[in-house]
């Protein structure tokens, strides 16, 4: 059943007319026209966020010229007589959500248990997505990803059915069903906050709102108290407020940089921020870690190949995908209480900070 969410069935019926005959496309037509494979031409019809908007034009152009449409009823034949969880990522370019959401697709499939996800964007609202979702399909659990836990989860208060917040802590909320799968951010910011400020004097944050209740506001929390180990406190105006993609966070470093070029260190609160940040400083001509320390988190495989190798805090993937999968269902099948699980982070000190 869950191969039937990821995936486009191979013979799907296009017709147009040409002469006096109809002809009909399918999608290794449509991959065979445009020049690339058949797989890139499904993760285009299921709008993934891993195909350049290049490709992502050109495949498009040619199921336009060939009147070929993707065919949700298709896509969703084998999901109709049952329910299913559904994963929700918020963050349509964040590799390591994306590889998270397919580490528990895998997890899932292990388990017999039927997922499908959804990519949203991460200025969207994920909770009216979910509830939008619970009221067009048969909808048995959820697992967020990207989430934010504020004011906004107050939709779901009338949704009766067990939900996962992985890689943010739901502990301490109001969301009886609410499980959730995470490090302790704040520690682990601490301890890499202990890391930049070795050499570090003027610390930068780059980040999203850090006034919400998640796991974002821990490691801004873990920040502060590696300066106050220092006998320092957080400059307010060094806080730069970023979306989480390359584009967001180099333009972003840019315009700090110009404006405070004293700033030494930069922890950052993804690899993906970080990797634009390093941009933005060589594009400067500012050295990576000789004029400025940079960490991100996460623990993306790029990082290890980035020059300068990137340092992060590397959170442990297969287990938060595993463990988000088997609380989730023990919730649904069992009937077991929800439960706040911690996993271990681990602090990955590379090249990109001064040691």
């Amino acid at each position: 059943m869950m191969q039937g969410m990821k995936t486009l069935p191979l013979t799907i019926p296009n017709q147009m007319k040409k002469g006096n005959a109809m002809e009909i496309y399918t999608i290794r037509d449509i991959a065979r026209k445009a020049g690339v494979s058949v797989t890139t031409v499904s993760r285009v019809l299921n709008d993934k966020p891993d195909v350049s908007r290049a490709t992502q034009e050109k495949v498009r152009r040619v199921m336009a010229e060939c009147h070929f449409v993707g065919n949700a009823n298709a896509r969703g034949l084998k999901q109709t007589d049952s329910e299913m969880a559904a994963i929700i990522v918020r963050g349509r370019q964040n590799p390591f959500l994306s590889g998270l959401a397919e580490e528990m697709l895998q997890s899932a499939r292990e388990r017999g248990a039927a997922f499908m996800t959804e990519y949203i964007d991460e200025q969207a609202d994920e909770f009216l997505h979910a509830l939008r979702l619970t009221h067009s399909r048969r909808i048995s659990g959820l697992i967020f990803l990207g989430s934010r836990i504020d004011d906004r989860s107050r939709v779901l208060d009338g949704v009766n059915i067990p939900m996962v917040f992985a890689t943010v802590s739901a502990e301490g909320t109001q969301m009886a069903r609410a499980s959730s799968v995470s490090m302790d951010d704040r520690e682990m910011a601490r301890q890499a906050g202990r890391a930049l400020l070795q050499w570090g004097k003027r610390l930068a944050v780059f980040g999203a709102d850090r006034r919400a209740k998640d796991n974002l506001a821990l490691r801004f929390l873990g920040i502060e108290d590696a300066l106050r180990e220092k006998g320092m406190a957080f400059e307010e105006s060094r806080y730069v407020e970023t979306r989480f993609t390359l584009s967001d966070a180099h333009a972003a470093a840019l315009s700090h940089f110009e404006k405070f070029p004293d700033t030494d260190a930069a922890f950052c609160m993804s690899d993906t921020v970080a990797l634009g940040v390093i941009r933005a400083l060589m594009d400067l001509g500012k050295t990576v870690p000789g004029d400025v320390s940079v960490m991100g988190v996460d623990g993306i495989e790029m990082g290890e190949y980035t020059v300068p190798r990137l340092s992060t805090i590397e959170q442990p993937r297969d287990e938060i995908a595993r463990k988000s999968v088997q609380v989730l269902l023990d919730m649904l099948h069992n009937g077991a209480p929800a439960r706040h699980v911690t996993v271990p982070g681990t602090l990955r000190l590379r090249e990109s900070v001064r040691q």
